[in-house]
C-alpha cells in the first residue's frame, strides 16, 4: 500500500473512495500533512464532474482518533505553540480549513466510520453529509477530557446533527459512545457488520450516484446553505437553483424516462 497520507480512488459509477492512510497512528487529522492532503482530495473530487459521490473512512482499526498526542505539547510539532498567537494561527491555516472545505464541497461525502471516531475524528465525520458506521465503532466528543474544547468546527456540527441537548452532553462529559447509540440519537443512519461497512457505504453511495450529477450537487448546496438562512432566502436560492435544474439534459431525460415507462439514462449534462 502506497505510504501517502491520504488514498483515491474511482470506480465506473462515479463513486469515489477517500482513505485516511496514517493507520499507524489511527489516522489522526491534526498532522499538516494529512490535512493538505485531504484538502487537496477534496479539490479533485468538486472539478471532476465524473464523481457523484464521495466515501470517506480509516486505513486500519480506527477511522480517526483524532488529534496526535505526540505533538499536542508546545512547539513539538503540531497545533499547540509556546505564543497563544501561533496556535490561533496554526489552528486558522490547519485543520480548520477542514470544515470550511467540507461546507463548500457540492458532492455528498458518506462517513464509513470503520472504528473509533473521537475528537476531531468525530468532527470529521460530522462534516460528511452521511454517516454508516461498523458495529464495533465508538464515537466522542471527547476534548474536555484533554483540557481543551473542539477547536475545529465541532461545537456548530454536532448539534445540528444530534439536536443541543445531546451535544451538550457529549460535549461537556466528552464520554465515548458505542455505535448502537450513535444510532439511536441520530449521528448515524446506519449501523452494520464490520466486514460488511464499505460495501453498506457503496450500497448508499449507489443510490445517489444513480441521481442526476448536477441536481445532487445543487440539492447538497441548498440544504447545507439553509441551515443558516431564512425561508425567503431558501426559497430564492431555490428558484435560481431550479432554473439551471429545469435547462439541464438529465432534468428532460427524467421526465421522458418517467413518461415512457423506462430507466433513464443520465449523462452528466
Amino acid at each position: 500500500m502506497s505510504d501517502a497520507p491520504v488514498l483515491y480512488s474511482l470506480d465506473a459509477d462515479g463513486i469515489a473512495t477517500i482513505t485516511l492512510n496514517r493507520a499507524e497512528l489511527r489516522n489522526p487529522i491534526s498532522d499538516l500533512d494529512l490535512i493538505e492532503a485531504l484538502l487537496d482530495t477534496l479539490v479533485q473530487i468538486e472539478d471532476d464532474p465524473k464523481v457523484r459521490v464521495a466515501i470517506l473512512t480509516g486505513a486500519g482499526t480506527a477511522f480517526s482518533a483524532g488529534g496526535n498526542l505526540k505533538a499536542m505539547r508546545p512547539d513539538s510539532g503540531g497545533l499547540n505553540a509556546s505564543l497563544p498567537a501561533r496556535t490561533r494561527r496554526n489552528y486558522k491555516s490547519g485543520i480548520q480549513r477542514l470544515p470550511l472545505a467540507f461546507a463548500a464541497l457540492e458532492v455528498p461525502v458518506i462517513a464509513a466510520v470503520n472504528g473509533p471516531a473521537i475528537g476531531a475524528g468525530l468532527d470529521l465525520a460530522c462534516m460528511c453529509d452521511l454517516r454508516v458506521a461498523g458495529e464495533t465503532a465508538k464515537f466522542a466528543e471527547s476534548f474536555v477530557k484533554l483540557g481543551i474544547i473542539p477547536g475545529d468546527g465541532g461545537a456548530w456540527l454536532l448539534q445540528r446533527i444530534v439536536g443541543f441537548s445531546k451535544a451538550a452532553e457529549m460535549t461537556l462529559t466528552g464520554e465515548t459512545i458505542d455505535a448502537a447509540e450513535a444510532l439511536r440519537i441520530g449521528l448515524v443512519s446506519q449501523v452494520v457488520p464490520d466486514a460488511d461497512l464499505l460495501d453498506a457505504a457503496h450500497k448508499l453511495a449507489a443510490r445517489i450516484a444513480c441521481n442526476p450529477g448536477f441536481a445532487v450537487r445543487m440539492a447538497k448546496r441548498l440544504i447545507w446553505d439553509a441551515q443558516s438562512m431564512s425561508i425567503g432566502q431558501v426559497l430564492e436560492m431555490s428558484a435560481a437553483m431550479q432554473s439551471v435544474a429545469h435547462a439541464t439534459r438529465d432534468n428532460a431525460e427524467a421526465v421522458d424516462a418517467f413518461l415512457e415507462k423506462r430507466k433513464p439514462v443520465f449523462k452528466g449534462d
